[in-house]
């Protein structure tokens, strides 16, 4: 199993979102490894974050296109998590399922198409550097991609009984920010403006936009405010984000905000809202259910499937009219920890179904 010893080779090198250097030199190795198989290299060079990577293969000109989507950041700087063990049955490291390991199984599944000499047409591989942070400058370069794509596999870790994922919620970071007016809390209390009470009063109304049977939260994470007991509050900010499953619930939700944020419940107090979607719902639909139904026919296996909570850049292809599934990555737990590991079986069975999926498209360029 070689690709085990290609996947020790990047996770004992820390790539941290914010260490670019790490970061590159993970994706340099990347670049060998695809320029072996014939890919064209293109580096989107960025100055405070890792480059992103593009790598593109031969193409049929007015045909399907299968875009393969994976990341090359991990979540802990240098020092914190920066070992590579196994054991019979677990791989343990920083990336192992999230998601170097992902990147891994898309590697190995091309190199084994490329062993069969079938030549590889019509797939192509963005690695971007900066997602467990948001994607916040490459959702601009994946989005503008993914318009290319007819079809997108983000390689995110599989479910526990190795689901593919059809859907995820969007999600949104909002900051709210309130000035009000300082006044001597015992001698002139009522001359303030207490921008902590407006924030009090603010925080029940955004709580209360929350509805769980159409799995829509708002949670107010984080609050600021004020300089002393004995001074009126002329200054609080909170920090809140929106989920949701539905593009309707987003609309009424943002509506919502708008109005509680123009809304002055404490007098005198004035607030002002930024932030905004971070990365749009990625829903189920009749054109991802259709390719659940090609898989199961291409592999002949029953293929599970779940929506999630949580984001990935899969939301951001899927916002752009690409049918997109996500989860075809290995099977693993305790990411973002230091506990995180990856299950070496899912990693021959995910391999084989992504060898399986790549050959009939190549071949039928459509799925």
């Amino acid at each position: 199993m070689n690709y085990i010893a290609d996947l020790k080779k990047v996770v004992e090198i820390n790539s941290y979102t914010k260490n670019r250097d790490g970061i590159n030199i993970v994706g340099e190795i990347f670049d060998e490894w695809f320029k072996d198989l014939g890919f064209e290299i293109n580096i989107y060079k960025r100055n405070n974050i890792g480059d992103h990577r593009y790598y593109k293969s031969l193409t049929t000109a007015n045909a399907s296109k299968l875009l393969l989507l994976g990341h090359l950041d991990t979540v802990f700087p240098p020092g914190k998590f920066e070992y590579f063990i196994e054991d019979d049955e677990w791989v343990y490291g920083p990336g192992v399922c999230d998601m170097k390991g992902g990147n891994i199984v898309l590697l190995e599944a091309l190199r084994e198409i490329y062993k069969s000499h079938q030549q590889i047409t019509n797939i192509d591989v963005l690695f971007v550097s900066d997602e467990e942070t948001g994607s916040d400058d490459s959702k601009y370069l994946t989005a503008e991609l993914a318009r290319e794509y007819d079809y997108c596999f983000v390689y995110e870790a599989a479910g526990k009984n190795l689901e593919l994922v059809t859907g995820r919620k969007g999600v949104g970071t909002f900051f709210i920010d309130i000035e009000g007016k300082a006044a001597h809390a015992g001698n002139h209390y009522s001359d303030g403006y207490d921008a902590n009470l407006e924030l009090s009063y603010k925080l029940q109304e955004l709580v209360k936009l929350t509805d769980l049977e159409k799995g829509t939260t708002v949670n107010v994470g984080q609050i600021e405010g004020g300089i002393g007991a004995n001074t009126v509050s002329p200054h609080a900010k909170m920090t809140f984000e929106l989920r949701y499953k539905v593009s309707k619930e987003r609309d009424r939700v943002l509506k919502a905000i708008e109005e509680i944020v123009n809304n002055s419940y404490v007098a005198g107090t004035q607030s002002t809202l930024s932030g905004g979607i971070q990365r749009d719902v990625m829903q189920t639909s009749k054109e991802s259910l259709g390719v659940i139904e090609s898989i199961e026919r291409i592999t002949k296996e029953q293929i599970l499937f779940e929506e999630r909570g949580g984001v990935s850049d899969a939301n951001i292809v899927s916002s752009c009219g690409v049918v997109t599934l996500d989860g075809f990555g290995p099977y693993g737990d305790g990411d973002h920890t230091v506990k995180e590991r990856a299950l070496k079986s899912s990693f021959l069975s995910r391999i084989e179904m992504s060898r399986k999926l790549f050959a009939y498209f190549i071949q039928n360029l459509k799925f």
